[in-house]
């Protein structure tokens, strides 16, 4: 059985969706960490969490917000897409061992510009974590 791996413009339709899922670990946060440059205690240190207002480490809000692009660049559109933007409310934390199921949904599609936009939502346990709309540029 053959997997799809992208779609072309014509082969969008609105409502069409694909999730990634991700349980998120020290790893996670740690490498993430490394890779943007945000080591704000918050994220790295046990001690400086316990006295924040979360109680606990959490990810960072782009981290699983970057779990779309996964989704954007491997399922729907596909391979060779590209980011033309995105807009993200982060609605709760998200902490370390929590499940992050990302879900990506067609809204609008603009065959002339070669773009889709798509309603984006991560969920914790099916609790709104974060939120927001992409634009994508489809080749």
């Amino acid at each position: 059985m053959h997997i799809k791996t992208s779609f072309t413009i014509t082969e969008i339709t609105i409502g069409m969706t694909a999730s990634y899922s991700q349980t998120i670990s020290d790893a996670d946060v740690k490498a993430f960490a490394g890779i943007s440059g945000d080591h704000n205690p918050v994220h790295l240190s046990e001690e400086y969490a316990e006295n924040s207002r979360f109680k606990n480490r959490i990810a960072h809000g782009l981290l699983t917000a970057s779990f779309f692009s996964a989704i954007f660049g491997t399922k729907l559109p596909g391979e060779g897409c590209v980011y033309a933007g995105q807009n993200l409310q982060f609605k709760k934390p998200v902490y370390l061992g929590d499940t992050v199921v990302a879900k990506v949904t067609v809204i609008a599609i603009d065959v002339l510009k070669k773009r889709v936009t798509f309603e984006t939502v991560c969920t914790v346990k099916n609790r709104v974590v974060t939120t927001g709309t992409a634009e994508i540029f489809i080749p």
